[in-house]
């Protein structure tokens, strides 16, 4: 073919133009890794060389017939973290340079229409081709090298939550912004959160400590709710996986403590229907989950007092409903279908039976209350003794 003799003619020309549109996509100078820059030149050589020998021979290119520099490079580039994205764009503008050269000769040397025709079709199949060979191998060596990269991300971010960082590390994640810590069960969990992060316009980070376990922070210039992450995740989030969230802080310290708290909701997401919570709104059930004295004192305080079987589930439920109407009993009344004499009535017998006034006990009562709402939808026993040595099993 008469068009490859004349890229051939011109290849050193062509090489160094090619070479000239793929440094302006992303200068390989800025990888650390010095044979990344020389491979890059390597492989564009490469490319050259197979283009004229498929336009003058008229060969496919067959499973293994790559050529090595550009499987080489491929994997240099995932080793060195560069973007598949940036690879895809280089052997996009070599195809457009190329494609290009070919009109341009094509119109100088007056060959026919159906010569340069071929030629472009030749060139756009062995485009497709290499693009496919490259993005396979660029995916190999990265999941290749997944679990040492997320070994030593997790080192970095555990040094830094423990505060034994001397300097803060490089996790491509700013820490002068407000933080949402969240933690999250399941092999799905990474993808969801990746993609709410996304919905909301956050950054995110996210490691994997252990395997089916996810701990993530949400960045961003504004604070952000837990209410508003459930919100964006609601159609997203794996089935029955748990997920518990922290509050919203700035800095690196807020960074730590949100984390904290997540970790110290996840527990209470297991009794939730919901499968997922937020630690303010559970933060002392967390606290009785993780202290044996005071979830089974708590319990032997204002559980026990009120009795098993209909009575005892009757006080309760009337307890949470005036404890939910912000102790009004009227409002308690409607909410239960009941007189408000009839509420007045079981409020003075738990009184009797807390043998102090409900105005005294705070929050206290409620967690107790929550704890043992969550554990019956869990189908979790409550069970204290008399001896006081009870445990939420």
């Amino acid at each position: 073919m008469e068009l490859a003799a004349r890229l051939r003619e011109r290849r050193d020309e062509i090489e160094q133009t090619a070479l000239t549109r793929v440094y302006a996509i992303s200068d390989p100078r800025d990888v650390e890794d010095p044979s990344y820059t020389a491979g890059l030149r390597d492989a564009v050589r490469a490319a050259l060389t197979l283009v004229i020998d498929v336009l003058d021979s008229a060969r496919e290119l067959g499973p293994g017939d790559a050529p090595a520099e550009l499987l080489i490079q491929a994997r240099n580039a995932a080793r060195n973290k560069v973007p598949l994205d940036t690879v895809l764009r280089r052997y996009l503008a070599g195809f457009t340079l190329l494609s290009n050269i070919l009109a341009q000769l094509a119109a100088e040397r007056s060959v026919p229409a159906t010569e340069l025709q071929t030629a472009q079709r030749r060139l756009a199949v062995l485009f497709d081709r290499l693009v496919a060979t490259a993005s396979g191998e660029y995916g190999r060596e990265a999941d290749s090298h997944l679990d040492r990269g997320g070994e030593r991300e997790i080192a970095k971010v555990r040094m830094l939550l423990e505060g034994e960082a001397t300097e803060l590390p490089d996790l491509g994640y700013e820490l002068e912004a407000w933080h949402l810590g969240v933690i999250g069960t399941g092999a799905t969990m990474q993808p969801a959160l990746r993609k709410i992060a996304i919905s909301l316009g956050l950054q995110v980070l996210i490691v994997v400590p252990e395997p089916e376990l996810a701990w993530a922070w949400f960045g961003g210039r504004e604070k952000i709710t837990p209410s508003a992450l459930f919100r964006a995740g609601s159609k997203s989030w794996p089935q029955g996986e748990l997920l518990a969230a922290g509050e919203a802080g700035w800095g690196l310290d807020a960074w730590r403590l949100t984390h904290r708290q997540a970790r110290a909701a996840l527990p209470v997401a297991k009794l939730t229907p919901e499968r997922k919570t937020a630690y303010a709104d559970v933060a002392l059930v967390a606290a009785m989950m993780k202290d044996d004295v005071l979830a089974t004192s708590l319990a032997h305080i204002f559980l026990d007092p009120l009795g098993e079987e209909r009575e005892g589930e009757t006080l309760r439920q009337t307890l949470r409903a005036y404890l939910a109407a912000e102790r009004n009993a009227s409002s308690a009344a409607a909410a239960l279908g009941v007189d408000r004499r009839t509420v007045s009535n079981r409020l003075r017998v738990i009184e009797e039976r807390f043998e102090r006034p409900l105005g005294s006990c705070g929050a206290e009562l409620e967690a107790a209350l929550q704890m043992d709402e969550f554990a019956s939808k869990a189908n979790v026993t409550v069970a204290v003794s008399q001896a006081g040595n009870g445990k939420y099993r």
